[in-house]
């Protein structure tokens, strides 16, 4: 896609860090936006911001593990913008510790919001896509944790392989289809983002409750600054921006992560167990 004024971009995620971020910059290229998020105050004010700059958006408050929720977004699309050109299935949350200590709740909302997610995106935006018969792309967020294996973190390094999987095979899908749709998969290493904060949205946590210590494991105060000092948000959009013009698969935003990439891509095609990654090798 090389045309984006006038277009409709959908955002999951767009309330804060990378969702609202490509929100922002889609906007500024004269699309028009449709934002959801799970928390109603920060998405109304992102909302309210892009209507200020003079931005078309349709905001939804809805939780992305609910298949009906993204398809009542995607009627209302229709209804209001002819359909939908640009999907980010965006919204993603993180919660770890020891393999074995996790609780089914612990896997379930992970798997429901990051995988789960992405599926009903997919399925609710999707169809109607290939049907304009007009040229689109599917941007998923995965993350450096779909290529790579961090330990205290099995839900989220699995649902972010899933979601390259998915991608990997939703690009061949549509290629087989012949459909005028391209597909990234965004793998962010450390962004400025509230990923770590991600318990503040798990059901049943209270506002204002301490944020669960197990959510992040013995790994939580390292990601912590990495995140703080991560790429900005807007960096990650304008690689998005480009990744989607260009109709380019991969979007890697750190190339001092890439020497881990490779190292597992090699023990893998060598037959050997991948390197294990500690917090040192983390970089």
């Amino acid at each position: 896609m090389q045309e984006l004024a006038g277009k409709v971009a959908v955002v999951t995620g767009a309330a804060s860090g990378i969702g609202k971020a490509l929100a922002e910059r889609f906007a500024a290229e004269g699309m028009h936006v449709a934002l959801a998020d799970v928390e109603a105050a920060p998405l109304a004010a992102v909302a309210d911001a892009l209507r200020a700059a003079g931005a078309e958006v349709e905001a939804a408050v809805l939780d992305v593990r609910n298949a009906s929720a993204l398809e009542e977004l995607a009627s209302k699309c229709t209804a209001r913008f002819g359909g939908a050109h640009v999907l980010c299935n965006n919204a993603g949350v993180a919660n770890g510790g020891p393999t074995w200590e996790l609780t089914v709740e612990d896997w379930d909302w992970v798997v429901g919001v990051n995988l789960t997610g992405v599926v009903n995106g997919i399925r609710a935006f999707v169809p109607g896509m290939i049907a304009s018969g007009e040229p689109g792309h599917v941007v998923n967020t995965a993350s450096v944790a779909g290529l790579t294996c961090a330990p205290f973190m099995s839900p989220y390094n699995a649902t972010k392989h899933a979601v390259v999987a998915l991608s990997e095979t939703l690009r061949a899908d549509l290629a087989t289809v012949a459909a005028k749709i391209g597909v990234t998969v965004l793998c962010p290493g450390w962004v400025q983002t509230r990923i770590h904060e991600s318990s503040r949205n798990k059901p049943g946590f209270e506002a204002g409750q301490e944020d669960d210590d197990s959510a992040l494991g013995p790994l939580r105060e390292f990601l912590r600054a990495k995140i703080e000092g991560g790429l900005a948000p807007r960096e990650v959009a304008e690689q998005v921006l480009a990744a989607i013009r260009a109709n380019r698969f991969w979007v890697r935003t750190h190339p001092d992560m890439e020497p881990q990439i490779a190292g597992r891509c090699e023990a893998v095609a060598a037959g050997k167990a991948p390197p294990l990654l500690v917090p040192t090798d983390l970089t």
